[in-house]
Formats: C-alpha cells, structure tokens, sequence
C-alpha cells in the first residue's frame, strides 16, 4: 500500500474530514443577508457533512457540492440524497463557475492559498456574495506543542495574518469566530477509533500513517484550547468607479 493509499484508508468512513460543527455553518449563514433562493456551494466537501447542514438550513436553496477526490464525492452523494436541491460533482475547487451567493470551505482553502484562493474566487460570486472559509490560526504566545501541531504548515500565523492575506486578495471582512474545543474534540474520536480499527491490519506504509495520526492528536490533546481555524466571513471590497 503507497502512503497516499494509506492515508485515504483511515479517513474512509468519517464524517468529516477535518474538524468542524454544524453551529460553524449556522453561524455563517446567519451573519448574511442571502437571497430568497440563495446559490450556494461547498468547495471540498469531503463526504458531505456540511452539505447536509447547509440544505437543512436552506431549503430554498440550490446547493452544490465539489469535490475533487471520487470516493469522498460519492460518500456525499449518498448523504444527501433526499434532499432535492443538492447536486454533487467531482471537480476541483480551484475552478468554481458560479455566480454563488455563498461560497463554504471549511479547512481547505489553505491547499490553493488564501490570498491565491480567493482571487480564484472572485469571478464566481455573484454581486454581493461572499465566501466563509476556515483557516489554521496560531494565537500569540501559544504554547509549543500548538506550534509543533502546525509543524508541516508554516504558513500559520494568527488571526491579524489571516486578515492581511484576505485583504491582499481585494475582499473585507464581514465576520469572524474561531473554530476550537468540540469540533476537534469530535473528529478526533472518530480518527482514533479508526486507528484503533486498522492497527491489526496495518503494513508499513498504513503503520506509519497511523503513528502521524497518533502524533497529531497527541498535540492537540497537549494543547486544546490553542489549536484552532479561523472561520472567516469575507467579500470582496467593492472597486472604485
């Protein structure tokens, strides 16, 4: 098994794929003003899990979900099919069409770059739509063993560095909260079960993806109250005439 196999086998069957509750979604939802019949997507939306918050949320609304990895697209296909007004594609977030009134991405908008991503996104929003994404956040003065949480992504800085990257990029921001505590508290004991699962089965390369995975939460369980994602709220600033 290559280690890029591996590691698609012990996030097989999760909810999520990162951590996140469905208060993140209705939070975001209700700091916008959307229209009557809102058109919404989920980038990277891994098995579907907000998907399925989302079109609880807005029944009147038409969502899509995109996801690059066919597997995950088809966990949230069957997720949601008994909504009417959610479609899902395989695709790449990179290349959203819209116009959407609302783009949702939560913890992976890191993969194309804040400032990269939300220039991407520009031309898919409708006017006056808006983009709610999580990002890595490193408080300062956070302990060590938050620092060595984010080891493998040293673009992590705190919250006043999200921001100058989200300005970078032409938008403002309309909102923020910080996502710690019960959502990675949930999507770590649903990852520790899965070790627990495939431990006895484990060749070397799924062996050492388990030991990452241990790793990780091993950190996170040092310091849980300081790792943690931005959820940001942001548009684009409007340009002068």
């Amino acid at each position: 098994m290559s280690v890029d196999d591996a590691f698609l086998t012990l996030h097989r069957e999760m909810d999520r794929q990162g951590p996140g509750t469905p208060e993140d979604v209705r939070w975001a939802l209700s700091q916008l003003a959307l229209p009557e019949h809102p058109r919404v997507v989920d980038a990277a939306c891994g098995p579907g899990a907000d998907l399925v918050t989302l079109a609880e949320a807005l029944p009147h609304a038409r969502i899509e979900g995109v996801e690059q990895l066919p597997h995950l697209a088809e966990e949230a296909r069957a997720r949601v099919a008994h909504f009417t007004n959610v479609t899902v594609e395989t695709g790449d977030m990179a290349e959203l069409r819209g116009p959407y009134d609302l783009i949702w991405c939560a913890g992976a908008l890191y993969f194309l770059g804040v400032t990269e991503g939300l220039e991407r996104w520009r031309g898919a929003l409708a006017p006056g739509g808006a983009v709610a994404f999580s990002e890595p956040m490193l408080a300062p003065g956070a302990p060590e063993a938050a620092r060595d949480f984010w080891e493998e992504y040293p673009q992590v800085t705190d919250l006043e560095g999200i921001v100058a990257r989200i300005e970078a990029a032409g938008y403002e921001v309309l909102g923020h909260r910080p996502v710690v505590g019960a959502g990675w508290a949930g999507y770590y004991a649903q990852l520790s079960g899965r070790i627990a699962t495939l431990r006895g089965q484990a060749d070397a390369a799924l062996g050492a993806v388990l030991d990452a995975a241990e790793r990780e939460i091993s950190l996170w369980r040092a310091a849980p109250g300081d790792v943690a994602y931005a959820l940001m709220l942001v548009r684009p600033r409007l340009r002068a005439i």
